[in-house]
């Protein structure tokens, strides 16, 4: 079981509102339908907002833990959202992967201490049936707070979770976490030993930045990678690229 995140600033081009990187989702779609082909079963996509989803949830002052009870503004976000994912989708159906969306406005909320709930039985009935699920970065109910952003990561770690995962998979535009000297850090056992490295992401982001991610991945009993999209395909068939987080 693989739970792969394609990250929003890989698939579209982060610095401007709504545009999508078409090439580099064109490299990923290639890479994950020839290991499909090859033989790779159990495998969800999470893929996240780019400037997409981010540039909607900033113009209206929305993140994690920031809600709206506006729905128009909740519409833009998720709408913003459902045409990414029909890319992705698109994209993955042109190289006959069979897959199919999850929209997690429909399914998932927060309750009021901010506690996920996100039900994954539908996934595991798509996997059972040979679909490969892909589930994005959206907004969901909040319970006090009207609806929130819940981001890929969020989503990732929770699925890996749920699903058991034996693998998760953060494809970057970086080759994995950097050091001072822009070299990339081979492992990561604990957040203390790389917080002075880790910062903010330097386009519009809601949810975290690379600090988040490696907290988020390095609470899972999974075993991850983040590594650049020149490295999906040796992570889909079995190596670890980039830096390893446990």
């Amino acid at each position: 079981m693989i739970v792969l995140k394609l990250g929003g600033s890989v698939i579209t081009e982060k610095d401007r509102p709504e545009t999508l990187d078409g090439a580099a989702l064109e490299r990923a779609a290639d890479a994950i339908a020839a290991a499909l082909d090859a033989g790779l079963e159990n495998l969800v996509i999470v893929h996240g907002g780019g400037s997409f989803g981010h540039h909607n949830a900033s113009e209206h002052g929305i993140s994690t833990t920031a809600g709206t009870r506006d729905a128009s503004a909740a519409l833009d976000v998720h709408g913003a959202m459902k045409t990414l994912n029909q890319f992705v989708l698109s994209r993955l159906l042109d190289r006959d992967v069979d897959a199919v969306p999850v929209h997690p406005f429909s399914a998932a909320h927060r309750d009021g201490a901010g506690q996920l709930s996100l039900p994954t039985g539908q996934i595991e009935t798509m996997l059972g049936e040979g679909f490969v699920p892909v589930i994005h970065g959206d907004m969901i109910a909040h319970a006090g707070a009207g609806a929130t952003v819940i981001s890929g990561d969020e989503l990732v770690a929770a699925l890996a979770r749920a699903l058991e995962a034996d693998r998760v998979g953060l494809c970057s535009t970086v080759p994995g976490v950097l050091d001072d000297d822009n070299a990339v850090i081979d492992r990561i056992g604990d957040f203390e030993t790389v917080a002075d490295v880790l910062g903010a992401s330097d386009a519009t982001d809601v949810t975290g930045g690379m600090a988040g991610k490696v907290q988020t991945l390095l609470e899972l009993e999974a075993e991850a990678s983040i590594f650049g999209l020149e490295a999906l395909a040796s992570f889909l068939e079995g190596e670890n690229p980039g830096t390893t987080i446990d």
